[in-house]
């Protein structure tokens, strides 16, 4: 039988004073894959390059991603995420999760704004029962 997520998504942009490396390695083990990101080259307003990395995964591998993911954020921060839950949800019933990029590179999971890693957390429709916060509280460990 199919588990609640569907698809887990992660993008963050990569500027050239960043190690895109340490980057990446900080994505992959948030998520505890070892799926390669697509790195998409652009470039800045004065003409430095940036990197957008996106890693897409989906069914299994995006189940495992996503328990590995709630098992990395610690108590605090979670509690902080279940006060603030449907802030985090967008009108297609997606978890949208910001992380502080320079934190996950030093190994720390805190939610951040600017310069983030977003996690875009897509669920399976027809396994929503009860609204779509509750849902989400309820695989985030909030009941």
């Amino acid at each position: 039988m199919k588990g609640p997520i569907q698809s887990v998504e992660a993008t963050c942009l990569v500027h050239a004073t960043e190690d895109s490396g340490k980057v990446e390695t900080a994505i992959l083990e948030l998520l505890g894959t070892q799926a390669k990101p697509d790195l998409e080259r652009l470039e800045g307003h004065y003409g430095n390059e940036i990197l957008r990395a996106r890693l897409h995964l989906t069914g299994e591998e995006a189940e495992k991603a996503f328990e590995t993911l709630v098992g990395r954020i610690p108590p605090s921060v979670r509690q902080e995420l279940l006060a603030d839950l449907p802030s985090h949800i967008d009108e297609h019933s997606a978890l949208f999760l910001r992380f502080d990029k320079q934190s996950l590179v030093s190994g720390s999971v805190v939610m951040g704004s600017s310069d983030a890693v977003r996690v875009k957390v897509k669920p399976r429709a027809f396994m929503m029962r009860g609204g779509v916060p509750q849902f989400f509280e309820g695989l985030l460990g909030g009941r």
